[in-house]
């Protein structure tokens, strides 16, 4: 693709499937030029550099969590609908996890996700810095919550990379996870569980927590 039929939508969309695809340290711009069937050179005329496309592939992401509409439903269930929807978008982009540790992440979209979380916890009665906390205890939980599955998508893909079967090599890890949690009494009587995978959390889980953590949050109202 010549240079001059490019635009940075095109290529912040390609990026974005790119990083899914193959993750953070799996993008760079030769195989993204590849993909846009033209040469490296040309993607650096619309960004800046690998971090520039990076910022701007994960504020495209945000768009897809959902804002509800807050004249329609009340303040949790908009919280609890918002908190949903961006767990399952950094679920499908599990690279933007991993970049949070070395990238700070602006934009329209996050600026546009971050001021109706602020709307939805100032309609509950939340005011000023109060607001603020709130909204970012549920983003913080969100964010703790799929850092699990981040982690192992990651580790999953590097090892793809180097040849090496994930399965199995993660497979031992957890074989050896499971031998060491055998010689402590409350971790022992869980591997006897439908979660005995060890690693593995109870179903529900994320449910759970941001249910107790709504009821924290509405307790401290006024």
């Amino acid at each position: 693709m010549p240079r001059d039929t490019l635009s940075r939508d095109q290529i912040v969309r390609t990026a974005v499937e790119l990083l899914d695809e193959e993750g953070l340290d799996g993008l760079n711009m030769r195989d993204l030029g590849k993909r846009l069937g033209t040469v490296a050179t040309a993607v650096y005329w619309h960004v800046k550099n690998k971090d520039d496309l990076i910022l701007l592939a994960g504020d495209q992401v945000w768009d897809e969590v959902e804002l509800p509409d807050l004249d329609a439903v009340d303040w949790r269930t908009a919280a609890t609908r918002m908190a949903g929807s961006l767990h399952a978008m950094l679920a499908r982009h599990p690279w933007l996890v991993q970049a949070f540790g070395s990238h700070l992440f602006y934009g329209p979209a996050k600026a546009r996700h971050d001021d109706h979380s602020l709307a939805v916890f100032e309609g509950a009665g939340f005011r000023g810095a109060a607001a603020d906390l709130a909204s970012a205890a549920v983003f913080t939980y969100v964010l703790g919550n799929v850092l699990g599955m981040s982690a192992l998508d990651s580790l999953t893909k590097r090892l793809s990379r180097t040849g090496k079967d994930p399965e199995a090599l993660i497979g031992a890890t957890m074989a050896r996870a499971r031998e060491i949690a055998g010689d402590f009494p409350r971790l022992r009587a869980r591997l006897g569980t439908s979660s005995d995978d060890y690693n593995a959390t109870p179903e529900h889980t994320f449910e759970y927590g941001l249910r107790a953590l709504l009821d924290g949050l509405a307790a401290t109202l006024p």
